[in-house]
C-alpha cells in the first residue's frame, strides 16, 4: 500500500468525524477575528474631552473621589485609563464597565454590553458548543480532541496537497484557484489550493489551542523545557470572590496618586494602565503596565508597589519571566492572532474562514465519493444479478 494511500484516509475519516465541530469552530473564531477592536468601538461614543490643549488629567484618587460622589453606593473594583488625551477613565465595579471623562471627573456612562454579550455568546459556541452548566467539561473535551484532529488534518494535508509530479501542469491546480470549474473539479481545486497557502499560519491557530483546551497539554509545554507546570488556578466560585464581589468600596486612597505616577514612569510609552484595587487596605498594589492593544503579551509587564512605603516590591515583564511562561503567553495569544498585533489577527480570521472552506469542499468530496463508491457498488450488484439471472435461464 502507498504511502498516499496510508495517510489519505486517516485524513479523510478524521474530517469526517470532526468536521461539524471544526466547521462549527471555524466560523465562530471567524466572526471572534476583531473582538477586542469590536467591543471597544462599540464604546468608541464614550470619550473625554479636552478642555484645552494640553490639560492634564484629573489625578487618580480625585476621579475615583468623584465617581464615589456622583454614586456613594458604588464599588469600585478596578480602575483602567488609557494615554490617549480623549481615552476614559474605565472603573470596574460590581455592575458593569463605567466611563469617566478623565478632564472633569464627570460619569459618561456605561460601557455597551450588547457588543460584549454577542461576543461573549459566541466564545461559548467555540470553547463549549453552547453548552452550559455542568456539562461543559464534555463541550470542551468535545472541541478540545476535535481541535487536536483538526491538527493532524493539517498535518497530514500539507502532505496530500503536494503533487506527485513537479511539473506546472501539476502544481498549478494546487496553488492557483481556476476559474469555470463546476463539482468535484472545483471542490478539489479550492480545497487544495486553500489548505496550501494556509497551512503553516492555520496550524499555528490549532496547536496553540491544545494547551488551552487540555490542563496535560498546558504542563507539557513547562515540562519540555524542563520547568515545573504551575498549579491549576481555583474554580470560577473562587475567582468570582477575588474580584471582591462582597467588599466595600471604602478603600484608603492616599498615596495613590504618586504611586499611579511612578507606574507611568516605569514604562515609557505605555498605552493603558489598569489597578484593581485590593480588599484589604494594607495590601500591594499590582499595576498592570501594557505598552500594545492588550493581546500581546510581550508588551505587558506588572508593577507591584508597597501600599504604605510606594517601593518597589516587584517589577515582572516578558524578559523576566520563565522559559515556559514566555511560551506559554505566546502560545495563547497566537491562537488569536493578536501576539501580532491588527496584522496577526487579520491572518488568524483568514485562515480561520479557509477552514471553514476546508472543511465545506472536503465533506462534499467525501460525500461525492461515496456517493461514486454506492453508485459503483450497486452497478456491481446489477451486473451480478443479471449473470446470475443469464445463467439459471
Amino acid at each position: 500500500m502507498k504511502l498516499r494511500t496510508v495517510i489519505f484516509w486517516p485524513h479523510l475519516i478524521a474530517g469526517v468525524v470532526a468536521g461539524v465541530v471544526i466547521l462549527i469552530m471555524s466560523v465562530t473564531g471567524v466572526i471572534l477575528t476583531y473582538e477586542r477592536q469590536l467591543i471597544a468601538w462599540s464604546n468608541s461614543h464614550l470619550k473625554s474631552t479636552l478642555p484645552a490643549e494640553g490639560a492634564a488629567r484629573m489625578p487618580v484618587e480625585s476621579l475615583l473621589e468623584a465617581a464615589q460622589q456622583q454614586n456613594p453606593r458604588l464599588q469600585i473594583t478596578g480602575i483602567t485609563i488609557g494615554s490617549a488625551s480623549d481615552a476614559t477613565a474605565v472603573l470596574a465595579t460590581g455592575d458593569g464597565d463605567l466611563h469617566l471623562d478623565v478632564h472633569s471627573g464627570r460619569v459618561l456612562g456605561a460601557g455597551t454590553t450588547e457588543m460584549r454579550q454577542f461576543m461573549s455568546d459566541l466564545r461559548v459556541w467555540h470553547r463549549y458548543l453552547g453548552v452550559a452548566g455542568d456539562n461543559r467539561p464534555f463541550a470542551k473535551s468535545i472541541t478540545g480532541w476535535s481541535n487536536f484532529i483538526f491538527a493532524f488534518i493539517v498535518l497530514s494535508g500539507l502532505y496530500l496537497w503536494f503533487p506527485r509530479h513537479w511539473t506546472w501542469r501539476k502544481v498549478r491546480p494546487v496553488v492557483l484557484f481556476t476559474g469555470a470549474l463546476r463539482g468535484k473539479a472545483r471542490d478539489f481545486n479550492w480545497h487544495n489550493v486553500i489548505g496550501m497557502w494556509s497551512a503553516v499560519p492555520l496550524f499555528i491557530v490549532v496547536v496553540s489551542a491544545v494547551p488551552i483546551s487540555f490542563r496535560w497539554a498546558n504542563d507539557a509545554v513547562y515540562r519540555a523545557v524542563g520547568e515545573q507546570p504551575p498549579p491549576a488556578r481555583q474554580g470560577g466560585a473562587a475567582r468570582e470572590g477575588a474580584r471582591g464581589g462582597g467588599r466595600q468600596a471604602a478603600v484608603q486612597l492616599a498615596g495613590l496618586n504618586g504611586m499611579w505616577a511612578r507606574a507611568e514612569r516605569q514604562v515609557p510609552g505605555w498605552r493603558t494602565i489598569n489597578l484593581r484595587l485590593p480588599q484589604a487596605n494594607g495590601a500591594p498594589l499590582a499595576f498592570a503596565i501594557d505598552r500594545g492593544d492588550g493581546g500581546q503579551p510581550h508588551l505587558r509587564s506588572t508593577l507591584t508597589l508597597d501600599r504604605e512605603s510606594g517601593g518597589v516590591v516587584s517589577y515582572e515583564d516578558f524578559s523576566t519571566l520563565s522559559t515556559g511562561r514566555r511560551i506559554r503567553n505566546v502560545m495563547r495569544f497566537a491562537h488569536t492572532g493578536e501576539v501580532l498585533g491588527i496584522p496577526g489577527q487579520t491572518i488568524a480570521g483568514l485562515v480561520s474562514l479557509g477552514g471553514v472552506v476546508l472543511v465545506w469542499t472536503g465533506i462534499a468530496l467525501a460525500l461525492r465519493r461515496f456517493w461514486a463508491w454506492r453508485a459503483r457498488r450497486q452497478a456491481r450488484t446489477g451486473e451480478t444479478e443479471a449473470t446470475q439471472n443469464a445463467t439459471a435461464a
